[in-house]
């Protein structure tokens, strides 16, 4: 007997009329649902439903009534004088309702036969056949079309699910899943299973990889299902600084998230040349460690107390170095710096809750600073000075002179990090060495910043905030690097790609090295909450203009990918900077200060704050300069088997036949009219025989024409389709329509 889960029980549950039965019969699943179990084990639900909105309601038609639950499906039993009659497909209760009162649904596991509609296209190279792709939809109905397209073709697959973490961070069944549901857990999983198993038959298995970001709410969940669903696979975990500066969470300061790199075949990192700010934990690879390779980089540059000894190291040797500093010992961070003490004052003033510290010797006698306190307080800004141990007179406070700190700045040491009070942690930098690395398991990488270079580069680009938490560009270049970086012509699919970051970022990885690899971006058009409530006030609902253009496909993804591309802001204006994401940094300068306590003009070498680029690579492309690139956007329709069988849909069909081909050159459309007898697009790679009594003069088009690849022949007849196969030069011959459609029946069956 086939199982059915306890979610589907609750589920059907819900649609008991008799209140006391229902109850009963809640309260023994509850007692059931409480046996322990072990592993990983999470119910298979009902299937999602998709609303269909533009797609007529027909007599066959699977519907929802709007504005009201989804998952409650009814059949078009007729349609007459602008009203359907339909019957529950659960309950088979019949009923009558007004037609515009309805829309069509897919419920996941039924066959579908998607179409590609054209929407929109921004070219900025077109000489170029770099084409990516924007396909508006629900991610499974999308992944079930790519199935079709790109069997066992991908590269790359890196997706930023939603997280499952607040009330309205994802939608399952067009509803938002509440934080006290029970099955919450058990939902996600279920709706990223669904999607998991299409996205490993699109995945190359000899040498592909699967990269998902997540964090601590379904991390532990996630790793679970991906060791069940790929076994075979080679899976490593990293976690990534993603906000330096934390937020809160259950009494914690989160900074982090993780990924999953599920590793198909021969696919490993590549080892790259890596920023110091990998060095702390990547491996150098160029040679072979020796013996004193762990105690080289354990070597520090030379710390010195900041209390002189020796000579001239009384107060009264250089009463303007007798000044207080103040710690906070909470912290254990300096936190004030004081001016001189006059002669015959021991202490300067207290301050609350902080501790002074002077220049005192243990005998107790004063001392003096090694430098004033304007120097001290540049230091300071240079990671150059570090709180010690406490003594009985405040804390030990050492610095790092001039000659060790010229070291650094030469590169004999490299800076992996700042301690909590500021000082810069240094290590001997091994010299003469290949600096390819492999990627560490720990990544804190300023670039990875996801305020700053996620939520302020959007902006920059769109204008007001428009998409919640987007990830950092760099963040994704670097992930996406590691695994594209030797693959010039990778394959690229993003099925949850919100702002769509990750087309960005191949985009900025074939600027840097000159490849073609081309990226498909799958996101649906939903709205915000607050959007979707104000917008119902308004009298709007799905499918509306004034609720679509709002949706994120429209009002965040495609205008990010036209902006990009062009190098130009939502209003048209030059982007500003480059790629090269700077930070600031202390820079060494010759001039002149004042030296507050004396008044005396000191000149020397002093420090100022001075931008410089993490990413020197990156510099020279200029935002303004946008990306020699062009993109399609299509939202998927869904066509009509019967009229896709009698060939009544070919240009329906075509820009999938384009996709399928590789999307080389620029999309054909066909003018209005009769289909031609057959198609060569002048500027791709695919063509099309139409009519079979041509085929003799087709061939002789194909034969002249190397650059074809991709041939598709209309026939009905197995015998023609084999006969004319054989005489095709390529291995990449189809079927029309045939193949079209038992791709989507059989393919529906495996869900």
């Amino acid at each position: 007997m086939e199982e059915i889960s306890m979610a589907a029980i609750n589920d059907l549950i819900r649609q008991i009329e008799d209140k006391n039965l229902r109850d009963r019969l809640q309260q023994e699943v509850a007692r059931l649902s409480k046996q322990k179990k072990f592993g990983l084990v999470f119910e298979d639900h009902i299937p999602e439903c998709t609303p269909l909105y533009g797609v007529a309601v027909r007599k066959g038609s699977l519907v929802a009534v709007k504005g009201e639950d989804i998952r409650d499906v009814y059949f078009v039993s007729a349609i007459s004088n602008g009203r359907a009659a339909i019957v529950n497909k659960a309950t088979g209760e019949k009923s009558e309702r007004p037609l515009d009162t309805l829309v069509a649904v897919a419920q996941f596991g039924e066959p579908i036969f998607p179409s590609l509609i054209p929407i929109d296209s921004v070219e900025n190279a077109p000489d170029s056949n770099l084409w990516h792709t924007l396909i508006e939809a629900d991610n499974f109905h999308a992944l079930q079309l790519l199935e079709y397209l790109y069997p066992k073709q991908v590269d790359c697959i890196y997706i930023d699910p939603p997280y499952n973490s607040r009330a309205k961070d994802w939608k399952y069944n067009n509803d938002y899943v509440d934080p006290t549901d029970s099955y919450r857990h058990s939902k996600w999983l279920s709706m990223m299973q669904r999607r998991l198993k299409i996205a490993k038959r699109i995945l190359n298995p000899q040498n592909s990889v699967l990269i998902v970001t997540i964090d601590e709410k379904e991390y532990l969940h996630l790793g679970c299902l991906l060791e069940d669903m790929f076994p075979e696979a080679h899976i490593q975990m990293v976690s990534s600084v993603i906000n330096p500066k934390g937020c809160a969470r259950d009494g914690f300061s989160r900074s982090d998230e993780y990924i999953f790199f599920v590793m198909f075949g021969e696919c490993t990192p590549a080892r790259l040349s890596l920023s110091n700010e990998w060095s702390s934990s990547a491996i150098v690879s160029a040679q072979e460690k020796t013996d004193d390779d762990e105690a080289e980089k354990s070597v520090e540059p030379g710390w010195t107390s900041m209390m002189r000894r020796g000579t001239d190291s009384m107060r009264t040797d250089s009463p303007n170095l007798y000044y207080p500093i103040y710690v906070d010992p909470d912290t254990r961070t300096i936190k004030e710096i004081g001016t001189s003490i006059p002669m015959g004052q021991d202490r300067a003033e207290e301050i609350p809750g902080l501790i002074q510290v002077l220049p005192l010797r243990r005998n107790g006698t004063q001392g003096r600073w090694q430098v004033g306190n304007v120097e001290l307080k540049n230091r300071i800004q240079q990671g150059r000075v570090r709180l010690g141990r406490p003594t009985a007179y405040g804390f030990v406070i050492n610095y790092l002179p001039d000659g060790e700190y010229a070291k650094v700045v030469k590169g004999e040491y490299a800076i992996q990090g700042y301690a909590d009070d500021g000082s810069m942690i240094a290590y001997k930098k091994k010299l003469g060495v290949d600096e390819l690395r492999m990627p560490p398991t720990q990544w804190k990488i300023a670039s990875h910043n996801a305020s700053e270079n996620g939520t302020t580069l959007l902006t920059s680009v769109i204008g007001e905030k428009r998409f919640p938490f987007p990830k950092s560009l760099y963040a994704v270049r670097d992930t996406l690097r590691f695994f594209v970086a030797d693959k010039p012509n990778a394959l690229i699919v993003d099925f949850f790609a919100g702002s769509g970051t990750t087309l960005h970022a191949v985009n900025l990885l074939n600027a840097e090295d000159g490849g073609n690899r081309r990226c498909i971006l799958v996101t649906n058009n939903e709205v915000s909450d607050d959007e979707a409530k104000t917008l119902k006030k308004q009298g709007y609902q799905p499918g509306d203009e004034e609720w679509e253009k709002l949706g994120i496909a429209r009002y965040v993804t495609w205008p990010r990918t036209i902006c990009s591309i062009k190098g130009v802001d939502i209003h048209g204006d030059k982007l500003k900077g480059n790629y090269g994401c700077e930070i600031e940094k202390m820079v060494e300068v010759e001039g002149e200060i004042t030296d507050p306590d004396t008044g005396r003009k000191i000149r020397g070498t002093f420090y100022k704050k001075a931008k410089e680029a993490i990413y020197p690579e990156l510099s020279k492309i200029k935002m303004a300069d946008g990306f020699a690139a062009n993109a399609e956007y299509f939202k998927l329709g869904f066509l009509d088997k019967s009229s896709v069988a009698l060939g009544q849909q070919f240009r329906e069909i075509l820009p999938m036949l384009w996709l399928k081909a590789g999307a080389v050159g620029k999309r054909p459309v066909l003018a209005d009219g009769e289909l031609p007898d057959m198609l060569i697009p002048e500027s791709s790679n695919f063509a099309v025989l139409i009519d079979e009594r041509y085929f003799g003069a087709f061939l002789a088009e194909i034969e002249a024409r190397p650059n074809i690849e991709y041939v598709y022949l209309v026939t009905n007849s197995e015998d023609a389709y084999r006969e004319m196969g054989s005489r095709i030069r390529t291995r990449n011959v189809t079927q029309l329509y045939r193949d079209y459609i038992d791709n989507f029946v059989i393919n529906s069956r495996r869900i």
